[in-house]
Protein backbone atom coordinates (compact mmCIF):
# COMPACT_ATOMS: atom_id res chain seq x y z
CA UNK A 1 0.00 0.00 0.00
CA UNK A 2 1.45 3.57 -0.86
CA UNK A 3 1.06 6.20 1.60
CA UNK A 4 -0.78 8.97 0.72
CA UNK A 5 -1.47 10.96 3.32
CA UNK A 6 0.48 10.36 6.99
CA UNK A 7 -0.96 12.35 10.19
CA UNK A 8 1.68 12.74 13.41
CA UNK A 9 0.56 13.99 16.53
CA UNK A 10 -2.23 15.84 15.04
CA UNK A 11 -3.97 18.37 16.98
CA UNK A 12 -6.84 20.83 16.87
CA UNK A 13 -8.00 23.24 18.94
CA UNK A 14 -10.96 25.53 19.47
CA UNK A 15 -10.00 27.91 22.38
CA UNK A 16 -9.87 25.34 25.56
CA UNK A 17 -11.42 22.91 23.49
CA UNK A 18 -9.25 20.34 21.58
CA UNK A 19 -11.63 19.24 18.94
CA UNK A 20 -8.84 16.28 17.42
CA UNK A 21 -6.11 14.74 18.98
CA UNK A 22 -4.67 12.18 16.29
CA UNK A 23 -1.40 10.56 17.57
CA UNK A 24 -0.79 8.35 14.18
CA UNK A 25 -3.11 8.11 11.44
CA UNK A 26 -2.09 6.84 7.73
CA UNK A 27 -4.33 6.77 4.50
CA UNK A 28 -3.14 4.67 1.51
CA UNK A 29 -3.35 5.71 -1.77
CA UNK A 30 -6.05 4.20 -3.39
CA UNK A 31 -8.18 3.22 -0.77
CA UNK A 32 -11.70 3.96 0.58
CA UNK A 33 -12.42 4.33 4.31
CA UNK A 34 -15.47 5.25 6.02
CA UNK A 35 -15.73 8.27 8.91
CA UNK A 36 -17.89 7.22 11.71
CA UNK A 37 -18.74 8.64 15.06
CA UNK A 38 -21.20 10.17 16.73
CA UNK A 39 -22.39 13.81 16.81
CA UNK A 40 -19.25 16.15 18.22
CA UNK A 41 -16.56 13.67 17.48
CA UNK A 42 -14.29 15.82 15.20
CA UNK A 43 -15.33 14.30 12.20
CA UNK A 44 -15.64 17.32 9.96
CA UNK A 45 -12.68 18.54 11.41
CA UNK A 46 -10.45 15.84 9.95
CA UNK A 47 -12.14 16.35 6.80
CA UNK A 48 -11.32 19.63 6.81
CA UNK A 49 -7.57 18.93 7.73
CA UNK A 50 -7.35 16.40 4.88
CA UNK A 51 -8.66 18.88 2.41
CA UNK A 52 -6.10 21.06 3.06
CA UNK A 53 -8.22 24.00 4.12
CA UNK A 54 -7.55 24.08 7.79
CA UNK A 55 -4.75 23.53 9.16
CA UNK A 56 -4.30 21.71 12.21
CA UNK A 57 -3.20 23.81 15.77
CA UNK A 58 -0.07 21.64 16.34
CA UNK A 59 1.13 18.36 14.37
CA UNK A 60 2.78 17.41 10.90
CA UNK A 61 0.92 16.09 8.08
CA UNK A 62 2.63 14.45 4.75
CA UNK A 63 1.01 13.70 1.54
CA UNK A 64 2.88 11.75 -1.13
CA UNK A 65 5.38 11.92 1.36
CA UNK A 66 5.64 15.90 1.52
CA UNK A 67 5.48 17.85 4.29
CA UNK A 68 2.64 20.00 4.44
CA UNK A 69 4.40 23.39 4.69
CA UNK A 70 0.93 26.22 5.84
CA UNK A 71 3.15 28.84 5.24
CA UNK A 72 4.30 27.95 1.31
CA UNK A 73 2.97 27.24 -2.09
CA UNK A 74 3.01 23.85 -1.18
CA UNK A 75 0.11 23.60 0.42
CA UNK A 76 -1.78 25.37 -2.95
CA UNK A 77 -0.25 22.95 -5.08
CA UNK A 78 -1.55 19.86 -3.00
CA UNK A 79 -4.72 21.04 -2.29
CA UNK A 80 -5.63 21.46 -5.90
CA UNK A 81 -5.05 17.00 -6.11
CA UNK A 82 -8.26 16.97 -3.04
CA UNK A 83 -11.84 17.43 -3.71
CA UNK A 84 -14.16 18.11 -0.88
CA UNK A 85 -18.29 17.56 -1.12
CA UNK A 86 -20.21 18.66 1.55
CA UNK A 87 -23.89 17.17 2.62
CA UNK A 88 -25.56 19.88 1.27
CA UNK A 89 -23.49 21.13 -1.66
CA UNK A 90 -24.74 24.78 -2.86
CA UNK A 91 -25.51 24.87 -6.68
CA UNK A 92 -24.69 28.05 -8.84
CA UNK A 93 -27.38 29.57 -10.71
CA UNK A 94 -27.56 28.81 -14.56
CA UNK A 95 -27.62 25.42 -16.18
CA UNK A 96 -26.26 21.85 -14.92
CA UNK A 97 -23.42 22.14 -17.10
CA UNK A 98 -22.12 25.46 -16.00
CA UNK A 99 -21.71 23.42 -12.66
CA UNK A 100 -20.18 20.87 -13.71
CA UNK A 101 -17.91 22.88 -15.18
CA UNK A 102 -17.44 25.41 -12.95
CA UNK A 103 -14.07 23.90 -11.51
CA UNK A 104 -12.69 22.75 -14.76
CA UNK A 105 -12.85 26.53 -16.40
CA UNK A 106 -10.88 27.66 -12.88
CA UNK A 107 -8.18 25.11 -13.90
CA UNK A 108 -7.57 25.93 -17.81
CA UNK A 109 -10.09 23.33 -19.81
CA UNK A 110 -12.18 24.75 -22.00
CA UNK A 111 -14.51 24.09 -25.65
CA UNK A 112 -14.74 20.92 -26.84
CA UNK A 113 -12.68 18.77 -24.04
CA UNK A 114 -14.47 20.51 -21.31
CA UNK A 115 -17.45 19.44 -22.71
CA UNK A 116 -16.22 15.63 -23.24
CA UNK A 117 -15.71 16.14 -19.40
CA UNK A 118 -18.59 17.35 -18.24
CA UNK A 119 -20.89 15.02 -20.46
CA UNK A 120 -18.55 11.91 -19.09
CA UNK A 121 -18.99 12.87 -15.27
CA UNK A 122 -23.04 13.31 -16.13
CA UNK A 123 -23.50 10.19 -17.57
CA UNK A 124 -21.42 8.38 -14.43
CA UNK A 125 -24.11 10.02 -11.97
CA UNK A 126 -27.62 8.55 -14.65
CA UNK A 127 -27.67 12.27 -15.59
CA UNK A 128 -26.80 12.25 -19.85
CA UNK A 129 -28.87 15.18 -21.45
CA UNK A 130 -29.24 17.00 -18.64
CA UNK A 131 -26.65 19.58 -19.23
CA UNK A 132 -29.08 21.97 -20.62
CA UNK A 133 -31.81 21.78 -17.63
CA UNK A 134 -31.73 24.97 -14.75
CA UNK A 135 -29.49 23.88 -11.79
CA UNK A 136 -32.32 25.71 -9.48
CA UNK A 137 -34.90 23.28 -11.05
CA UNK A 138 -33.69 20.01 -10.08
CA UNK A 139 -34.81 17.66 -7.30
CA UNK A 140 -32.93 17.33 -4.14
CA UNK A 141 -31.72 13.87 -5.55
CA UNK A 142 -30.52 15.34 -9.17
CA UNK A 143 -28.49 18.40 -7.23
CA UNK A 144 -26.99 15.48 -4.94
CA UNK A 145 -25.78 13.85 -8.58
CA UNK A 146 -25.00 17.54 -10.04
CA UNK A 147 -22.60 17.90 -7.17
CA UNK A 148 -21.20 14.77 -7.27
CA UNK A 149 -20.65 15.61 -10.86
CA UNK A 150 -19.34 18.18 -10.50
CA UNK A 151 -16.38 16.32 -7.84
CA UNK A 152 -15.69 13.71 -10.34
CA UNK A 153 -14.89 16.02 -13.27
CA UNK A 154 -12.18 17.00 -11.75
CA UNK A 155 -10.83 13.78 -11.69
CA UNK A 156 -9.52 14.42 -7.48
CA UNK A 157 -6.48 12.24 -5.81
CA UNK A 158 -8.39 12.19 -3.04
CA UNK A 159 -12.35 12.74 -3.20
CA UNK A 160 -13.84 13.24 0.64
CA UNK A 161 -17.49 12.99 1.59
CA UNK A 162 -19.23 14.31 4.29
CA UNK A 163 -22.97 12.15 4.85
CA UNK A 164 -23.23 12.20 0.97
CA UNK A 165 -25.91 9.59 0.76
CA UNK A 166 -28.17 11.50 3.74
CA UNK A 167 -31.65 12.95 3.21
CA UNK A 168 -31.92 11.37 -0.71
CA UNK A 169 -34.30 9.05 -1.40
CA UNK A 170 -33.15 4.85 -2.05
CA UNK A 171 -32.80 5.26 -5.72
CA UNK A 172 -30.13 8.28 -5.72
CA UNK A 173 -28.38 6.70 -2.88
CA UNK A 174 -27.86 3.63 -3.81
CA UNK A 175 -26.70 5.05 -7.74
CA UNK A 176 -24.21 7.08 -5.83
CA UNK A 177 -22.93 4.15 -3.38
CA UNK A 178 -22.17 2.20 -6.25
CA UNK A 179 -20.40 5.13 -8.34
CA UNK A 180 -18.51 5.97 -4.67
CA UNK A 181 -17.44 2.18 -4.50
CA UNK A 182 -16.06 2.13 -8.24
CA UNK A 183 -13.68 4.91 -7.28
CA UNK A 184 -10.83 3.29 -5.32
CA UNK A 185 -10.51 1.22 -8.64
CA UNK A 186 -9.99 4.09 -10.70
CA UNK A 187 -7.13 5.25 -8.31
CA UNK A 188 -8.86 7.82 -6.29
CA UNK A 189 -8.71 7.59 -2.18
CA UNK A 190 -11.70 8.38 -0.84
CA UNK A 191 -12.64 8.84 2.68
CA UNK A 192 -16.52 9.53 3.49
CA UNK A 193 -18.46 10.14 6.74
CA UNK A 194 -21.48 8.04 7.22
CA UNK A 195 -23.64 6.95 10.53
CA UNK A 196 -24.58 3.40 8.40
CA UNK A 197 -22.48 0.73 10.06
CA UNK A 198 -22.98 -1.28 7.11
CA UNK A 199 -21.56 0.96 4.60
CA UNK A 200 -18.07 -0.17 5.33
CA UNK A 201 -18.30 -3.96 4.34
CA UNK A 202 -21.15 -3.44 1.55
CA UNK A 203 -18.33 -0.70 0.14
CA UNK A 204 -15.56 -3.53 0.58
CA UNK A 205 -13.80 -0.43 2.92
CA UNK A 206 -12.22 0.25 5.71
CA UNK A 207 -13.47 2.11 8.74
CA UNK A 208 -11.51 4.94 10.95
CA UNK A 209 -13.50 5.71 14.19
CA UNK A 210 -13.67 8.94 16.21
CA UNK A 211 -14.46 8.91 19.80
CA UNK A 212 -14.25 12.61 21.57
CA UNK A 213 -11.22 13.37 18.85
CA UNK A 214 -9.31 10.40 19.13
CA UNK A 215 -9.33 7.41 17.20
CA UNK A 216 -10.60 4.32 18.73
CA UNK A 217 -10.66 0.68 17.54
CA UNK A 218 -14.02 -0.07 16.09
CA UNK A 219 -15.95 -3.45 16.45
Amino acid sequence: MRELYRLHSVRRRFGAKTALDIDCLTIGEGRLYTLTGANGAGKSTLLNILALLSPPTSGEIYYAGERIDWNNGSVERRRRKVTLLHQSPYLFGGTVHDNVAFGLAARGIRGEERRRIVGKALDAVALGGFQGRNARELSGGEAQRVAMARALALSPEVLLLDEPLANIDRETSGLLESVIASLPERGTTVVMVSHDPDLPKRLNGETIFLEAGKIVPSY
